[in-house]
């Protein structure tokens, strides 16, 4: 089957693949298909040249496919992890850590080692010495919720 389909389509059958797979892509973003889809077009684009040699069998074919998919996928590996973008917000999604240095005022007394402040419109828990409320406190780390302060 796979083989009446390759012959009755000829090369095309590659470029109808190499575009499924990129339209998959599209469908399912992930910057995994891009790179099989790439391979798929360039073993299409070597079969209009080889297509009548006796040579270039659907084997020989699914062989190339499969080393330059590999290939592609490596390669695409490698540009992607050594593009480091920098942000002009690097806490934007890390709210506890970018609160680090911020000072603020004990709502609820540090008692056992917990109490309570709060920061723009939020309340937070922090962990410190015992300190009674409305000491000035400053916000020295972040573990997840809780923030670690001290007095100020």
């Amino acid at each position: 089957m796979l083989q009446d389909a390759t012959s009755s389509l000829g090369p095309w059958s590659w470029w109808i693949l190499g575009l499924v797979l990129l339209a998959a892509e599209l469908a399912a973003p992930g910057v995994f298909l891009i790179w099989i889809g790439a391979a798929a077009i360039v073993v299409g684009a070597l079969s209009l040249m080889f297509w009548d040699t006796g040579f270039w069998s659907w084997q020989i074919q699914f062989l190339v496919f499969a080393v330059l998919a590999i290939a592609f996928a490596l390669a695409g590996r490698r540009f992607y992890a050594s593009r480091k973008e920098t942000s002009d917000e690097p806490l934007l999604n890390r709210r506890g850590e970018s609160l680090v240095g911020r000072t603020a005022t004990l709502n609820e007394p540090i008692t056992e080692g917990r109490g309570r402040i709060r920061l723009d419109d939020t309340w937070w828990s922090v962990m410190g010495p015992d300190l009674p409320a409305g000491t000035r406190v400053k916000v020295v780390a972040s573990s997840g919720r809780d923030l670690s302060v001290e007095a100020a």
